[in-house]
């Protein structure tokens, strides 16, 4: 059976490429679209609020347990039982609380969004690193009189929208300031001196001094600090406590101030914060300690404190907070812009799905407002709520009707077709016109809860027709790249099949076209069509598989019984392999499995005596690389072992060096030497600059310019040396020591040694798969016109005549190809979150906040695994005989077993975490394949060596 050529190979895997990004959408068209539409009418809290100005505090990165546990950080030393006494005092004598809960991601940008837009922004603003608006939303400081804002560059200007919005001010500082390995306090001083200044200002300047004192102001203080310390030190560092002290005095030193200035009692206080932080500095999925944030609000329109209720408000959560004397009310992030806009009586930002806590009847003391007019301003407000939801639904919904062919109206809005709620809403009206205050609260939190469940049945809409599109397309993939592999002519087709796939295609096209569908419905439609006909064309072309077996025994009931029992066992390994996404010790038993069960099971007495050595290396290699998915996540950052790490590196370069050196004269010490060098002189650069760091002394600028230095050089020498570099073994160790400045500088514990066992890990694996598929002595690698030779008999051969014939054991190795894809990833202790990614070791050479270039160091750090399995692959491909990406195609046929498993455990209900894994689990899947395909190019390319190489 002919094995497709190199271009037909790229052609395939560009097709992968595209088609698994785009799927990637599917998920957010399935489950997240946006919720912003245009054409909305706004509704008005009241006439006037309780309050003439509100001040908005958002402590950026503050955890609601490290603010107000008693004694919360122990091991600090000579650190005070209560952090924020000021914050606390308010808590206990002037105001409301309660726990604010984030939805994922929990990202400053988001975080905002739905403090002050009130709604929970489009997933696609990720894509723009969340500093541009995919779509212009409305918020609380649009609706204000005027908004003085002051803080963060990447957070002030999401709120304002050109010279749309010029009564919104904001004062930010440079970016340069937002340093990780400097004093970060002088990020929230800075603000609080701007502050200062505007007042100052304001007492000689009438017309400004005339916009601060007017009504429906609003002024907002975010304060960067506690974020940028949580990110340098950690949330349970001193200097993450001092910080928090000081956001406490500037709370404290900002109320004085607008007493003092205005001389009333006519200003409202909120403080808040968009997100939490993890353990280790990290923030942005679903952790409970990135989800819960502390909320305080206290003046003229917020109620003062009331003692708990039986039953509790508190739970073994908030217990620890030594406050279960006083009630705690939580709320949902977005459901503060509603209660600043009622305090203020400005109309509701239009897009806002926030639920005042004062709608609920049932809700423990009535929520967080104390109003002038009592009962009846809160059965208004609440009306006002089910209104602003209310008319989110009704544009929605008649957009769906308009564009959607037998569309199904949402059934508890459904009896009020024409109208939308309008007959529920004069009931509320009614309710309040005979004062049966109770009674509309009630039947305004029925309408706000049928509201939003509609506004999620339109978002969702579309969830069947895009889930089917989904399985047809990923079984149409796979079966498209069996048909790729198995087939030895892709050309031709079926005139029948054709027109069946164009015909399909027409037909979902037009449908679209009459329901006004996105333009993403006509892509996701493209691949299933394209796949299928491609497969069943090929399957009508050429027959049925041989996989290596007389067409006769195809059908014998061995044979059958044997694909059957290798098919089931290649779901239970992916299906395995899911559940190791959340169970890390899956992969360690993975690996007992590959490394001694499996040669113990499978390998003949003969195979044994011959390779003992190698099976004994082999299994123990395995357990080693075992140990570190048992390893924790949160690890603390250690010189000794990241210069470990190093040193194991030097000794694997020293020992394949003496190796090298004896098979040849023609063999060359001086590029690996210097790689050597590399390794040295960073173990050397990185403990400087951990030092530094440490004792917060900032990071010199030479450790800086030589951290840079060595990754370039580093990266630069198998180019420049690369060429006098012959041989298999010759290659690898060089790609290796490549990477070992990288190792170095950007650990924070044991990556370094992951990465050198790993790579042994994967030398043997060559070794292994070679030994077991010949069932003789393993071959000896050799240097020539093309890695992809054998010695035997002292001659140099080609693989067999560039014929693919598949075997049953090559599901195997595409199944040991796919469980190295993961642990590599996953190896060093990564769990499938934002939260496992250290950024500490990043400092060493960005101290300054710079995302895209953080995140472009961390993702070249999890590159390196990756090229020394590509090289590994390319490599046990030739050993075996197989043309360039054979297994690799393999492997394609399996692994989105895995992705459809994960695409239908995506969910949009449940907790936080559970949301967010479920979104980051499927990313993951559906990218690693992506990853894999272009890792194995990469192997392919580096692995090809000049037509007159020299033999090792």
């Amino acid at each position: 059976m002919g094995a497709p050529d190199s271009r037909s190979v790229a052609t395939l895997l560009v097709i992968g490429l595209v088609f698994h990004l785009i799927y990637i959408g599917a998920v957010f068209d399935c489950y997240f679209t946006s919720p912003v539409v245009h054409g909305m009418k706004a509704y008005g809290s009241r006439s006037s609020g309780e309050a003439k100005r509100l001040v908005l505090v958002v402590g950026d990165g503050l955890r609601a347990d490290l603010l107000l546990n008693v004694n919360p950080f122990p091991s600090v030393r000579n650190s005070q039982e209560i952090v924020a006494p000021y914050l606390r005092s308010v808590i206990e004598t002037r105001g409301a609380w309660g726990i604010s809960h984030t939805r994922v991601p929990t990202e400053s940008r988001p975080g905002h969004v739905a403090l002050i837009g009130g709604m929970y922004e489009d997933v696609s603003a990720v894509t723009k690193g969340w500093k541009s608006n995919p779509v212009d939303f409305d918020s609380v400081f649009n609706r204000s009189s005027t908004t003085f804002s002051f803080g963060s560059p990447d957070i002030l200007p999401i709120f304002t929208h050109a010279d749309s919005t010029p009564h919104i001010r904001t004062w930010c500082y440079d970016e340069s300031a937002e340093d990780f390995t400097k004093d970060a306090t002088s990020l929230d001083t800075w603000v609080l001196e701007q502050l200062h200044t505007l007042f100052a200002n304001a007492t000689t300047d009438p017309k400004l001094d005339a916009q601060v004192r007017g009504e429906k102001t609003v002024f907002f203080l975010h304060l960067l600090g506690l974020d940028t310390t949580g990110h340098a030190y950690r949330p349970h560092s001193p200097e993450y406590v001092r910080n928090i002290q000081l956001v406490d005095a500037i709370v404290r030193d900002a109320e004085s101030l607008f007493s003092e200035y205005y001389g009333d009692n006519e200003t409202a206080f909120v403080f808040t914060a968009d997100h939490g932080m993890s353990r280790i500095g990290n923030h942005g999925d679903g952790d409970p300690d990135n989800t819960r944030t502390p909320l305080v609000a206290w003046g003229p329109g917020f109620r003062g404190p009331l003692p708990d209720t039986v039953p509790s408000t508190h739970d073994d959560y908030s217990t620890p907070f030594n406050l279960s004397h006083v009630m705690r009310t939580d709320v949902s992030q977005a459901d503060i812009a509603p209660l600043m806009a009622s305090v203020l009586g400005i109309d509701w930002p239009v897009n806002s799905v926030g639920v005042l806590p004062d709608v609920d009847p049932n809700m423990p003391g009535g929520g967080y407002l104390q109003l002038n007019d009592a009962d009846k301003g809160k059965a208004e407000l609440a009306l006002v709520n089910a209104k602003v939801i209310l008319e989110q639904y009704r544009v929605k919904h008649s957009i769906k009707k308009k564009h959607t062919l037998l569309y199904k109206p949402f059934m508890p809005l459904a009896a009020d077709e024409e109208q939308q709620g309008s007959a529920d809403v004069a009931n509320i009206e009614r309710l309040i016109r005979e004062q049966r205050w109770r009674d509309s609260l009630a039947a305004s939190k029925r309408l706000i809860d049928n509201a939003l469940d509609g506004l999620s049945y339109l978002q969702t809409y579309d969830r069947t027709l895009i889930r089917s599109l989904v399985v047809l397309a990923y079984t149409g993939w796979m079966a498209f790249s069996l048909s790729f592999i198995l087939s030895s002519d892709s050309s031709g087709s079926s005139p029948f099949i054709t027109a069946g796939a164009v015909s399909a295609l027409l037909l979902t096209w037009l449908l679209f076209a009459a329901q006004h569908s996105p333009w993403t419905f006509y892509v996701y439609t493209i691949f299933p069509c394209y796949f299928w006909h491609q497969a069943l064309c090929s399957t009508v072309k050429t027959g049925l598989p041989s996989w290596n077996q007389p067409r006769k025994e195809w059908l014998s009931a061995w044979f059958i019984s044997k694909f059957a029992v290798l098919g089931a066992g290649a779901v239970i390994v992916l299906q395995s392999m899911v559940l190791a996404y959340t169970h890390r010790s899956i992969w360690s038993a993975g690996f007992v499995i590959i490394g001694i069960i499996w040669p113990t099971l499978s390998w003949p007495r003969e195979m044994w005596s011959r390779n003992v050595w190698l099976g004994l290396s082999w299994a123990g290699s395995c357990l080693l690389t075992s140990i570190f998915p048992l390893l924790s996540v949160d690890k603390d950052e250690s010189v000794i072992l990241i210069s470990l790490g190093g040193a194991a590196m030097l000794l694997v370069g020293f020992s394949g060096i003496h190796i090298l050196s004896r098979r040849g004269p023609d063999f060359s010490i001086h590029p690996f030497g210097t790689q050597m060098l590399l390794i040295g002189v960073t173990m050397a650069v990185t403990a400087s600059s951990v030092r530094n760091l440490q004792a917060k002394r900032g990071l010199p600028l030479l450790n800086e310019v030589s951290g840079w230095a060595l990754l370039a050089i580093a990266a630069a020498v198998p180019t420049l040396s690369g060429k006098n570099v012959t041989g298999v073994h010759s290659k690898i160790l060089m790609y290796f020591l490549a990477f070992g400045p990288l190792f170095v500088l950007l650990s924070i514990s044991v990556e370094g040694l992951f990465y050198v066992v790993f790579s042994i890990t994967l030398a043997l694996w060559i070794e292994v798969e070679s030994a077991a598929r010949d069932r003789s002595p393993v071959p000896a690698l050799v240097g020539s016109s093309d890695p992809r030779v054998h010695a035997q008999d002292g001659k140099i051969a080609m693989p067999s005549s560039g014929r693919y014939n598949p075997r049953l054991d090559d599901v195997r190795i595409a199944l040991f190809f796919l469980f190295f894809v993961q642990v590599a990833f996953f190896g060093t202790g990564n769990v499938a979150s934002i939260s496992s990614f250290y950024l500490a070791p990043v400092y060493r050479l960005v101290p300054i906040f710079s995302p895209f270039l953080m995140a472009s160091l961390l993702i070249y750090k999890i590159i390196a695994p990756y090229v020394i399995l590509a090289i590994s692959f390319a490599v046990l491909n030739a050993r075996l005989r197989l043309p360039p990406f054979s297994l690799f195609l393999v492997a394609l046929t399996l692994t989105d077993v895995m992705t459809m498993t994960f695409f239908f455990r995506v969910t949009d209900t449940g907790s936080w975490l559970e949301i967010g894994q479920s979104i980051t689990f499927f990313c993951i899947s559906s990218l690693l394949l992506v990853w894999s395909a272009g890792i194995c190019a990469l192997g392919e390319y580096l692995m090809s060596e000049p037509r007159k190489a020299k033999t090792e």
